[in-house]
């Protein structure tokens, strides 16, 4: 048995972010989007931090690929985790000897179709985004040029989560 240690160095891996997205709903696509990615900022460059990622995802046990992971049915289980509060959503990826978080600001539209179906649609990239730095709006087309590439979907995990909320 080999280690896969240096693929999951956490250091490899660089700035983790995540971006949430609805589609358009007077196109009647109203469902939640959460993509989280990498800047591919880490010191050892991309081809490290893509490395890393799927490193990480294997760990965790998360298929990469068109499959779709249920995320819903044992929640706490599931190594991916949301809290929404607001307008904020909070990112966790938790395992044996991992634990990363992000946290990103949500549109009200996410928001409301978030609270309506109770569920998310999540994306982990393993290709770096570097375009889609966080703090700074990701224009349509951009997001549409990232999401919509083949070569990205199919090297992605694919999962619907559960919203968790604090409880009150």
């Amino acid at each position: 048995m080999t280690s896969t240690h240096t693929e999951i160095d956490r250091s490899h891996l660089g700035t983790l972010s995540v971006l949430a997205w609805i589609g358009d709903p007077e196109d009647g696509h109203n469902i939640p989007y959460l993509i989280a990615y990498t800047l591919g900022d880490c010191p050892h460059g991309h081809e490290a931090g893509e490395a890393s990622a799927r490193g990480l995802l294997d760990h965790l046990g998360l298929r990469i690929g068109d499959e779709v992971l249920d995320g819903t049915v044992h929640p706490h289980k599931f190594p991916v985790k949301i809290l929404v509060e607001g307008d904020q959503v909070a990112l966790t990826v938790e395992g044996e000897d991992i634990g990363l978080n992000a946290r990103c600001t949500a549109p009200p539209e996410w928001v409301a179709a978030a609270a309506d179906s109770d569920q998310v649609y999540f994306l982990f990239a393993t290709r770096p985004w570097p375009q889609a730095t966080p703090g700074v709006p990701v224009d349509a087309d951009t997001l549409k040029e990232f999401v919509g590439d083949e070569e990205v979907l199919t090297s992605s995990v694919h999962a619907v989560l559960r919203v968790q909320r604090l409880k009150k």
